[in-house]
């Protein structure tokens, strides 16, 4: 009698089950994606390799500019730098009731080379000066600024008396006459005005009243022995009688450096290149 049992050569059949945990195709579905998301990330963060033109100007001299009250790397954006390579010291918030000397020993943290060239304008060539008293510099330029208290106008040791700079609301002011502000610093056509604006509304007000305090209160009488000086002869800020600057520009404000950048630029390569 034969078995009952199945036949051997009978293929069995294949049963197909339901993945019982829905839940791991989701978590490793989520995984994939995170690793994607990762190798993407990656892949934004890595630069692109430096151009000929980076890899040339990272071998130049550098040179550290410090801008005027408030402003930034921009006021120097008509300046041609040839032979040189300008690195911008930014400004930072004053810390309460500090003075010129430690603050600009808290920005000469920014500057990475043992002696370095400095050029200061305005506000920005008093603190270059300070900080030339306190790190040794191979030169230290100034672009429409003074280098000791006696070049200071005399109207503005005034304020020392009565310092209304610290009571009024002095950029609020300076809003309101925005034809006195084009008096004093002379810019030149609608890009050179639209900047001054936008920096004078991009100021803070507390860094300006101090920055303005250090200015009349200066009584600087130490004038670094590589210093340059080079001014406007129509600047009204500090006007030229009051200086003795070693190169002086014709027909030029206080910003000089905007106006009269080729100039100001044929200058700078001469005195880096004599440096």
């Amino acid at each position: 009698m034969m078995s009952s049992s199945a036949d051997p050569f009978e293929p069995e059949s294949l049963e197909l089950k339901p993945v019982e945990d829905q839940s791991a195709l989701e978590s490793t579905s989520e995984s994939t994606s995170d690793l994607i998301s990762e190798v993407r990330s990656t892949e934004d963060t890595i630069s692109p390799p430096p151009t000929l033109e980076e890899e040339q100007a990272a071998k130049l001299k550098p040179i550290y500019f410090v801008s005027g009250l408030g402003a930034d790397e921009r006021v120097f954006q008509w300046l041609r730098y040839e032979g040189y390579r300008p690195v911008h010291i930014q400004w930072v918030s004053p810390e309460s009731n500090e003075s010129i000397e430690r603050y600009a020993k808290r920005l000469s943290g920014q500057i990475q080379d043992d002696v370095p060239i400095v050029v200061g304008l305005s506000f920005g060539g008093i603190v270059a000066v300070e900080i030339a008293k306190q790190i040794k510099t191979e030169q230290v330029i100034l672009l429409s600024s003074v280098k000791d208290s006696s070049e200071v106008p005399f109207y503005f040791k005034l304020f020392r008396v009565f310092p209304i700079h610290r009571i009024f609301p002095f950029k609020t002011l300076l809003w309101a006459f925005y034809w006195l502000v084009y008096w004093l610093f002379a810019p030149e056509g609608s890009e050179q005005k639209q900047l001054l604006r936008t920096i004078l509304i991009e100021t803070d007000p507390q860094f300006l009243k101090w920055a303005l305090h250090k200015v009349v209160t200066w009584r600087n009488q130490e004038v670094p022995e590589n210093l340059v000086h080079i001014h406007g002869k129509g600047d009204r800020i500090f006007p030229y009688r009051f200086v003795t600057p070693n190169y002086s520009v014709e027909n030029s404000g206080h910003l000089m450096v905007m106006n009269r950048a080729e100039q100001v630029s044929d200058l700078l390569e001469q005195l880096v290149i004599r440096a």
